[in-house]
């Protein structure tokens, strides 16, 4: 039976290794073509997948590339168009509302200048008692 030989390098030898541009650029090629994969690569030159993928941003065919391809389904792009027909409608009708409260405010406001009351003080909402005592609800025998 064969035994295989390990050639591990030490952690040291590993940081002082450098490759050339070239070499980097022949692996990237090889990976893009599909002849060889990442892990292949980390495997067979003790190399750290991080290094690697920085070598395909650095040489690889989509390194100028900005734009990316977003691929929707019909039912996605759908349900898009009508989350965003709902967001139009609620904020035509918090519009809607909005000018109704100020409208209001405004009548209020008048109402107050020609009969000279002080309409919002007088009917301003009490605060109710919260105070979750509940003695005070229950009858007393």
């Amino acid at each position: 039976m064969a035994v295989r030989k390990t050639n591990k390098l030490s952690k040291s030898e590993r940081y002082t290794r450098s490759f050339s541009d070239s070499f980097k650029l022949q692996k990237v090629r090889e990976i893009e073509t599909g002849k060889s994969r990442v892990s292949d690569i980390c495997k067979q030159y003790e190399v750290s997948n991080t290094s690697v993928y920085r070598w395909l941003d650095q040489f690889g065919l989509m390194k100028d590339k900005k734009e990316r391809l977003i691929i929707e389904t019909q039912s996605d792009t759908r349900e898009l168009l009508e989350l965003k027909k709902k967001v139009a409608e609620l904020e035509r009708i918090v519009g809607q509302k909005q000018i109704l409260i100020d409208f209001k405010d405004k009548m209020i406001d008048i109402a107050e200048e020609m009969y000279g009351i002080d309409i919002k003080k007088k009917f301003s909402t009490r605060q109710p008692d919260t105070s979750g005592d509940t003695a005070k609800d229950t009858p007393t025998v």
